[in-house]
């Protein structure tokens, strides 16, 4: 007999698995993602075959399910339009909440309603539907559940009732209309209760106001149905629990009032045991050993809510992390209809996806309706204010910042080192903090944060304790703050500004020692976050100057130079305000803004910027000083790029004579002069002297760096060129492919430089007559190109030519023909 497919939204899971359970009590057979497809099974097959047309598929309609953006979409879509192919396809639509069908697809079709009914009523209907398109199995009798609320025998063999339907023993809020999303998770944690075991519900991220309790309770209405018994008892106070579960016993006829506490929860518990169908959340609980005592033994199901993660042994951990993007901007819409994607988008990144600090924005916004940019300005200065003064959405106890203040407020009343290490992370980033940029400098901290700073394991300790009061994450042994409650805490921290330059000094101890060593980089890319927290473009301490300018270089000589360009934009143009144009982390944020401009393509703004420092150079500190050398270093490779060879190359011999009398054959920064006297010399076609400079260049620097330093595979790459344009390709080819080899391990797939020696090989390839695998490569080259820089971009552009000139010698006119005319780019 054929399947019937149950089709529904994530979020309308207790419907899906209301349907099937009578279903399948009925003899149907059915098949439900959720559980009839295990982990490892592949989606689009699974998919396929429950859509075949033999298979009826029974819609469960609702407002979420015909959501434009859900998998949903293609299955609903896809059978109807099987159905204009085959009017005999099987569909069994049912109307399970108030979405309005009166227009579009379903308006002609007849959709029957489940929800609001009895619960017999609400099986009568599904197995009614379902019958008329698909025989009763057998001889088309029916299992119905016994009428609801009805006797004893209801909770235990009756089945699920409809969700929505609430359960005689309950105490919960009402639902909350604006929960959004969550759907995953909600499920995952039906999956996770109904395999008999203990789920906590908690805030391992540690952040207060993810919605902990707004996730309990919504689980509880969703999936309402299962249960006959529901009962929610407040934890924060642990000498009220006994209370809260006495009241429970007398609800349920296990004790009568005036029963002593004790002997009403122990009897609580003895009817809990023999029953199944009962959830139980203990809400804002703070420590297991205050609550284990109170958790009742059974095959029921228990939710703890609680900011401390702290559940090993008592409950299975369930992360509650902030929204996605598309959940917080899906609540903003929700209260602010008029809002556009892009202000949505803004706020919710503002808000770092909290859930709390979404739905106070939100609210704020519906009512005074202030304009988006103000909030934003606002939230920026006065983070503690706005997210203080503010009323709390409905579910939530208080404003964020009133809850992040409580929580710091008791965190260092209990553990001052610990409160002092919060203070500190306030000023860092909302990204991982390394734990040894405390531990590895103790003697820049105070105590008593600075004595368990001394100690690891003490350390973590302290650490823990942030994650324990709900404030921080612990990620990779390091916490993690999310970005709201750091600019509570610096807002409302009488000593931020001593709190901020330990924190300078921390970073400052912390550098990195060399930006363009490969093996420095996961150090820079860990601190990059922190360093740019202290704001360098308005930050007036020269050390945190010099570590920004040089985390702009990491991030060029890393190959990202779409980052690095921003930032050095920022950082070069309000420096040049605040200190002048001659001060010192000026003139270096100019060199890295000419080398991320020479990255895109803009060679004169880059030669103006490299001009300008030169002459300043030159004015300040004289001809041969270090610093001086370098930007004529710099100008030679940007006069190249140019096509103004002879300046190029004039500039190159004078500053590599100068720089080998200056500072010596060896020293690096000479090398680097001869490399770009060579790449002048080639322009010029002088290949024979300018391989000459980069077999000696190449010697020194695999004697001195090794052979996978990149300015060595800089060399070896600018020979083999060489060697192409002497004729010499298999040498040519040899040397390319040993070169790719390297900048690939070293640097990556995407890294310019690696492209460069794909692109460079491909010629060779070309040129041995190998065109189909130099097609390859070109092609590879071109895209990678244009999804880093563009479709105009000289590099892409170059790697279109060159695939063109593949295709031409491959016989591809049309294709060849197509590139060279920039039709492919557009």
């Amino acid at each position: 007999m054929p399947r019937i497919f149950i089709s529904h939204a994530g979020r309308d899971r207790a419907w899906a698995e209301w349907a099937r359970w009578h279903l399948d009590a009925a003899g149907y057979e059915t098949e439900l993602d959720s559980v009839d497809w295990a982990a490892g099974t592949n989606f689009v097959e699974a998919m396929h075959r429950a859509l075949s047309r033999q298979n009826p598929m029974l819609i469960l309609l609702s407002s979420a399910y015909l959501e434009p953006d859900r998998f949903t979409t293609d299955e609903w879509t896809a059978r109807l339009a099987q159905r204009r192919a085959d009017p005999e396809t099987k569909l069994i639509p049912l109307r399970i909440d108030r979405v309005d069908l009166r227009g579009g697809l379903w308006a002609p079709i007849i959709v029957p309603e489940v929800f609001g009914l009895s619960a017999d009523r609400a099986v009568g209907v599904l197995l009614d539907s379902v019958g008329q398109v698909s025989a009763p199995p057998g001889d088309g009798g029916r299992v119905v559940a016994p009428p609801y609320p009805g006797g004893p025998s209801t909770t235990e063999t009756g089945g699920p009732r409809p969700p929505g339907s609430l359960p005689r023993l309950w105490n919960l809020a009402r639902r909350n209309p604006a929960f959004t999303g969550r759907d995953a998770m909600l499920n995952r944690l039906y999956d996770t209760l109904g395999s008999n075991r203990r789920a906590a519900v908690q805030a391992l991220h540690g952040t207060g106001g993810v919605g902990k309790t707004q996730l309990a309770l919504e689980y509880a209405h969703r999936f309402a149905g299962e249960y006959d018994l529901v009962w929610w008892i407040p934890s924060e106070r642990p000498e009220l629990i006994g209370d809260h579960l006495a009241d429970l016993a007398t609800k349920a006829g296990q004790a009568v009032a005036g029963t002593a506490t004790p002997d009403a929860v122990d009897a609580l518990g003895q009817h809990l045991r023999g029953r199944s169908r009962w959830l139980l959340i203990f809400d804002n609980a703070e420590d297991r050993d205050d609550l284990v005592r109170w958790l009742p033994d059974g095959p029921g199901h228990l939710i703890i809510t609680s900011r401390n993660p702290g559940w090993t042994g008592v409950a299975q951990p369930m992360d509650v992390d902030v929204f996605t993007r598309s959940e917080s901007t899906a609540l903003l819409h929700s209260y602010l209809p008029h809002l556009d994607d892009r202000n949505a988008d803004r706020l919710a990144d503002a808000l770092g996806d909290l859930p709390l600090a979404i739905g106070q924005a939100a609210d704020l916004l519906a009512e005074t309706h202030i304009d988006i940019d103000a909030y934003l300005a606002a939230l920026r200065m006065h983070a503690a204010d706005l997210l203080g003064d503010s009323r709390p959405p409905i579910g939530y106890p208080a404003p964020l910042a009133s809850s992040v203040a409580v929580a710091a407020q008791r965190l260092a009343g209990d553990d001052p080192a610990a409160g002092q290490l919060l203070a500190l992370c306030a000023h860092l980033g909302p990204e991982p903090i390394p734990a040894d940029l405390f531990t590895g400098r103790p003697d820049l901290l105070q105590p008593p944060l600075a004595e368990l700073a001394r100690r690891t394991v003490a350390f973590g300790r302290t650490v823990a304790k942030l994650r324990q009061y709900g404030l921080a994450r612990i990620v990779d042994g390091g916490p993690l703050l999310h970005r709201l409650t750091q600019a509570v805490l610096r807002d409302t921290d009488p000593e931020s500004v001593a709190h901020r330059h330990t924190v300078e000094g921390l970073l400052i101890a912390a550098r990195p020692e060399n930006s363009h060593a490969p093996a420095w980089w996961p150090r820079w890319a860990q601190l990059l976050p922190h360093i740019l927290a202290l704001d360098p473009a308005v930050n007036d301490n020269p050390d945190i100057r010099l570590v920004a300018n040089e985390a702009v270089w990491f991030l060029l000589a890393r190959g990202d130079a779409g980052a690095a360009l921003p930032l050095a934009e920022q950082l070069h143009a309000a420096w040049a305000e605040r200190h002048g144009p001659d001060d010192d982390a000026t003139l270096e944020a100019a060199n890295n803004l000419a080398r991320a401009y020479n990255h895109f393509g803009r060679y004169r703004e880059a030669r103006d910027l490299h001009e300008d420092a030169l002459a300043r150079k030159r004015r300040l500190l004289g001809d041969e000083h270090r610093s001086t050398l370098r930007s004529a270093t710099n100008l030679i490779a940007t006069v190249t790029l140019l096509g103004e060879h002879e300046q190029a190359r004039e500039l190159g011999e004078e500053m590599l004579a100068r720089c080998r009398r200056v500072l010596g054959h060896d020293d690096g920064l000479t090398l680097g002069a001869a490399d770009n006297f060579a790449g002048a010399l080639r322009a010029l076609k002088d290949y024979e002297h300018a391989r000459a400079l980069d077999e000696d260049t190449l010697a020194q620097r695999r004697r001195t760096l090794g052979n996978d330093h990149p300015d060595t595979l800089r060399s070896a790459h600018n020979l083999a060129d060489h060697l192409r344009a002497l004729g010499r390709f298999e040498q040519a080819r040899e040397a390319d492919e040993e070169t790719l080899a390297g900048r690939r391990r070293v640097l990556g797939d995407d890294h310019s430089d690696t492209l460069r020696s794909v692109t460079s090989l491909a010629i060779d390839l070309r040129a041995l007559g190998e065109y189909e695998r130099a097609r390859e490569l070109d092609e590879d080259t071109l895209a990678r190109r244009r999804r880093k820089l563009g479709d105009r971009h000289p590099n892409t552009i170059w790697s279109a030519r060159n695939l063109a000139d593949d295709l031409e010698a491959l016989g591809r006119h049309a294709e060849a023909e197509q590139l060279r005319s920039g039709q492919a780019l557009p």
